[in-house]
């Protein structure tokens, strides 16, 4: 059996994730900081699905807890297989509103435990000749606007970049780019979701499935919903100016409030 760690386990894309692994018959290595709901996790896949669900309680906004969540990657011993990067959070404000401390620290966790988590976890795969890395981002990293889609711009970049320079090694890359998913996420921030229009909501189960088939065929960028490939073909061909104008005034309508 294979096993597969995940960040941000207990709520969300990560606790699909958590899921649809088990259910597949992956061992789990679950992620949070919230040390009750991790248990319950753990204890509800274990024996639902016959798995064996270890707990890792860290907070991705230290470096205590990053370093603890890259020792667990880069155990030889007991090999993780497949990692899935899903931790983050929004900011609700737009810049010079948000507290510089609440957005360095959302840099922290969207960027430098990325790259620290994915470095050590495809440096024992590789290896090994073999494992996986996903991470999520959004499609708001194809946008102008707000230093979220900023940090998830991050992600894109260096999860296509990485995997072009593993290509051939056994290790495969993948960016995780949903858009608005019916999640803790936008409560968590604070942010109103009654002015998102009901077709731009995916499933969490839907787009984890969506996301382990690319991974499967090998992609190193993942939009798992037509609609949502749809937007992002528009948005390739719009020029940069009125694109802009475009986010902005879309964030102010469907963004936090």
């Amino acid at each position: 059996m294979t096993t597969a760690l995940i960040t941000g386990s207990t709520a969300g894309i990560g606790a699909a994730f958590a899921r649809r692994l088990a259910a597949d018959g992956h061992n789990l290595v679950l992620v949070a900081r919230d040390t009750k709901r991790l248990g319950e996790q753990a204890t509800e896949l274990h024996d639902r699905h016959g798995i064996e669900a270890e707990v890792l309680t860290a907070d991705l906004a230290t470096d205590d807890g990053i370093e603890a969540v890259a020792a667990r990657l880069s155990d030889r011993r007991n090999a993780v297989d497949l990692l899935i990067n899903n931790a983050g959070f929004g900011n609700k404000g737009r810049y010079l509103d948000v507290p510089m401390a609440d957005e360095l620290t959302m840099l922290k966790v969207h960027c430098e435990a990325v790259l620290r988590l994915t470095s050590a976890a495809t440096g024992a795969m590789r290896d090994r000749g073999r494992g996986g890395v996903v991470n999520v981002a959004s499609v708001a990293a194809f946008l102008p606007r707000g230093t979220y889609g900023a940090s998830k711009a991050w992600v894109v970049q260096f999860t296509q970049g990485s995997a072009k320079d593993l290509a051939g090694s056994g290790v495969r890359l993948m960016a995780l780019c949903p858009g608005f998913v019916r999640t803790e996420f936008h409560e968590r921030a604070g942010m109103g979701t009654d002015n998102i229009p009901d077709w731009m909501w995916l499933d969490a189960d839907k787009l984890v499935a969506a996301a382990l088939s690319d991974l499967a065929r090998g992609k190193s960028l993942s939009v798992p919903d037509p609609r949502y490939k749809v937007l992002m073909g528009l948005v390739k061909v719009t020029p940069r100016g009125l694109l802009g104008g475009i986010s902005t005034r879309t964030g102010r309508k469907y963004g936090p409030q």
